[in-house]
């Protein structure tokens, strides 16, 4: 899954431990309050109404095209003006009587509350300053055109004037970035080296071949010559009077400015107060109290672990050598690759197919809403991973993306491919990602939350479902499981290691390569990334232990009347959650089954 790291975060439903109201328990007879119940869904429906109107980009992506015309406020004091509503907000949330309301309404103060508790928690660190990094920010702008439907003239109208909007958002982007630097809130300069390329590939000549043209190219043909003729000059003029000159002050600034005062190493450890702030993260990210040298050596287990395991498979297909030799072998002997980006293409798009008539052995509930397989476009795929998923449109206007990268397709291994599938289709990110949005009852900042732990755990778990499904049916395949096992294991070790313990970037790039047989320059992205997305990449296996560990504790406790669907539609159910309260739920389901005997 893609999302934007330090922009995005007051909007992710992540929080830290023990934030938020207690609420107190429910008397079991006592009737729910139908007035409490109405007051508190108005709320949630008021602040909703608020993160659409503050953020329309996201708006947009979510398929509420209200907004399409505008970008978000970007400045200093919009930033200051959110954390006063924050604070505001926890004030309201804490004077609410929780008694009277459901058992589904107390869980949903629960969360709302600590949301907001995790965003007032992080203002101090003042992180809103780091707006971009080599993967999304103002220079990838255009790709939010991906996802927009166009299908009527009043789109493209927006799209005009959002684009005729852009130099007021890139003048605010620029201040707080410039704010940053005076504050030393910056990005490492290595990871911002990519940067420039990206916003040259915006300046351009002929406003045709800007990438914020790209939506003119698929406009219906059922537009009158005139609408399209009209529409057509005014593009080609707000993107060379407004997009065009924008970012050429960008790219001066940027290069005059902001990477001159990058950080020379990569960490958090050089923000001010940068220790706090990654424990902070590291809260924040995987919604547990343990500390970076706690998280650091859990991935150390689990690299021994894991290592043991592989050790063991090389054995089983007869290769005579060494792990590392092994891992060298499966990254360059050629019958690991596809020659071409279309065949590669094609093999992604079987592997999806392969998988899907598989679901219904492990789940009872499905999503209504289907996902497509697409490259990620050429602009994007040298800076960044090796595959993502791009949430659907909630009004069902798009449906959910697993995009795959086909940049030099002689470094995507074949046996990478099954378990990548796996995590970002289905049975991973699409599927719990469609169940929440397609969960009508629940409010909107749960249907979209995104609580990092949960939602990155549920993916990398699903990896493993295909054993079960009977999908590593060859031993390269599951040996590429492994690995994805071992790239999340190896996470916790060099992204702790760099943002807590001072390593610096080639280290961590040594220690991905002698663990892991994925390809040179996946390592080396993957690692710019946790450069610039501090404590984001801690999520994904701390997530799976919790999830593993939950389910073999429904193995271990129901026995023979253990049934895995049944496990699922319990863990995804409520959406996205953090994992002490997926545990509550988890052991209160266990508890029914036992009392019912079922």
């Amino acid at each position: 899954m893609r999302a934007a790291f330090f922009l995005c975060l007051a909007l992710a439903g992540s929080g830290a431990a023990a934030c938020g109201p207690a609420v107190a328990p429910r008397t079991p007879s006592a009737a729910p309050d139908a007035s409490k119940h109405d007051a508190l869904q108005a709320l949630f429906a008021q602040e909703w109404e608020y993160t659409m109107r503050d953020q329309p980009t996201y708006a947009s992506s979510l398929g509420d095209h209200r907004y399409d015309d505008r970008w978000p406020d970007a400045s200093p004091a919009a930033y200051a003006q959110r954390a006063a509503h924050a604070r505001e907000l926890q004030a309201r949330i804490r004077a609410l009587d929780p008694s009277g309301l459901s058992d589904e309404d107390r869980l949903s103060l629960q969360l709302f509350a600590r949301e907001n508790a995790t965003q007032v928690e992080g203002e101090p660190f003042r992180l809103w300053h780091i707006v971009l990094d080599q993967r999304e920010g103002i220079q990838t702008a255009h790709e939010l055109g991906d996802a927009m439907p166009f299908a009527t003239t009043r789109d493209y109208e927006a799209w005009i004037a959002r684009l005729r909007a852009l130099p007021a958002w890139m003048d605010q982007t620029i201040e707080t970035m410039r704010e940053g630097v005076k504050e030393h809130i910056v990005q490492p300069h290595v990871a911002m080296e990519r940067v420039p390329a990206q916003i040259a590939k915006q300046i351009v000549d002929d406003p045709e071949k800007s990438p914020f043209y790209a939506p003119l190219r698929r406009m219906p043909a059922s537009f009158a010559a005139a609408d399209r003729d009209r529409l057509v000059q005014q593009t080609r003029e707000a993107i060379a009077a407004s997009v065009v000159p924008a970012y050429r002050r960008f790219r001066d600034f940027f290069a005059g400015e902001y990477l001159p005062a990058c950080f020379p190493q990569p960490g958090a450890w050089q923000l001010p107060r940068g220790d706090e702030a990654y424990a902070y993260l590291a809260r924040v990210h995987t919604t547990t109290n343990l500390t970076p040298r706690q998280i650091h050596d859990v991935g150390l287990r689990e690299v021994a672990r894991i290592r043991g395991e592989m050790v063991a498979l090389m054995g089983r297909v007869g290769f005579k050598g060494t792990l590392p030799q092994f891992f060298a072998w499966l990254r360059g002997d050629p019958q690991f690759y596809y020659p071409d980006a279309s065949s590669l293409l094609e093999a992604y798009e079987a592997t999806a197919k392969r998988i899907d008539p598989k679901l219904v052995l492990l789940f009872r509930t499905l999503p209504r809403t289907p996902y497509g397989v697409e490259p990620i476009p050429d602009v994007a795929a040298p800076d960044t991973t090796a595959a993502y998923y791009r949430d659907l449109a909630a009004d069902g206007s798009r449906p959910g993306t697993f995009f795959v990268n086909l940049d030099k397709p002689e470094s995507r291994p074949k046996w990478q491919m099954m378990a990548l599938a796996l995590h970002e289709s289905v049975p991973g990110h699409h599927l719990q990602i469609a169940l929440a949005s397609e969960q009508t009852g629940l409010p909107d900042f749960r249907r979209h939350a995104g609580w990092t732990a949960f939602v990155e755990g549920w993916g990398l778990y699903a990896e493993s479902l295909g054993d079960e499904m009977g999908l590593y049916d060859d031993p390269y395949s599951k040996f590429g499981q492994l690995s994805y096992d071992m790239w999340r294991a190896v996470r916790l070790v060099v992204d702790t290691g760099m943002h807590a313990m001072k390593w610096d970037r080639q280290r961590a790039i040594d220690f991905f390569l002698e663990n892991t047989p994925h390809p040179k320059l996946d390592v080396e992205n993957e690692v710019d990334r946790y450069i610039a997305w501090p404590g984001q990449a801690l999520a994904y296996k701390i997530g799976q232990l919790e999830i593993r560990r939950l389910r073999e504790k429904a193995q271990g406790e129901l026995g023979a009347r253990f049934d895995v669907k049944a496990f699922h539609d319990v863990v995804l159910r409520e959406g996205a959650l953090p994992l002490d309260v997926l545990a509550q739920r988890v052991d209160a389901w266990i508890a029914a089954s036992k009392a019912s005997g079922s």
